[in-house]
């Protein structure tokens, strides 16, 4: 009668603990699902590039390459959109990276933000940005004691930017702010 319920026991348990594993059926996105797609450009990482593909009738028919990057390369928060200034069609492609970068005594956590514009027609940047944010965290020893504290700092680069309405961009830094628009015959964005 031990036996009996002793292998019941055991049989129960081994259910119950094959029973509850989950199989794993969901697949990691591929990134160029993720990325964005508008009219005919679709934003894509391919060959170590990552770029801006332009399709005609459903054909890859060229590419604007925006940088060449290495296998560990993920943008976040990738955006395209489209707005017109002056007139003209214009694509603004906006993504962020972020890097750490960790020592015994100091870490650095850096928020790239970059704003690129583009003309499709004569397929040509017309604008671009980046706007760095660089958080360092520091374990400092305090004189020649064994004490030590940790320190805080934030740096920035680069201006701020913003697509105004009408097709015009401010770029906004702690010291100045700058306005730009787009002048079609010149295909580039000048000082208002």
């Amino acid at each position: 009668m031990k036996n009996i319920f002793l292998f019941l026991c055991v049989g129960l348990l081994t259910l119950n603990g094959f029973s509850q594993k989950k199989i794993s059926t969901a697949k990691r996105p591929s990134s160029s699902s993720s990325l964005p797609k508008v009219d005919n450009l679709q934003v894509e990482i391919k060959n170590g590039k990552f770029q801006v593909t332009i399709s005609e009738k459903g054909k890859t028919s060229d590419m604007l390459i925006v940088k060449d990057v290495d296998a560990a390369f993920t943008p976040k928060d990738c955006k395209l959109s489209s707005f017109t200034a002056s007139g003209v069609k214009l694509y603004l492609l906006t993504w962020t990276e972020l890097n750490t970068t960790k020592s015994t005594n100091k870490t650095e956590d850096k928020t790239t933000i970059h704003s690129v514009i583009y003309e499709i027609t004569s397929k040509k940047q017309v604008y671009s940005n980046y706007q760095l944010t660089n958080h360092i965290t520091e374990k400092v020893s305090l004189g020649g004691t064994g004490a030590s504290e940790t320190q805080e700092k934030v740096r920035r680069e680069g201006f701020e930017f913003t697509l105004n309405s009408d097709g015009s961009v401010n770029q906004k830094n702690k010291t100045q702010q700058t306005t730009y628009v787009y002048d079609k015959v010149k295909i580039e964005f000048k000082k208002r």
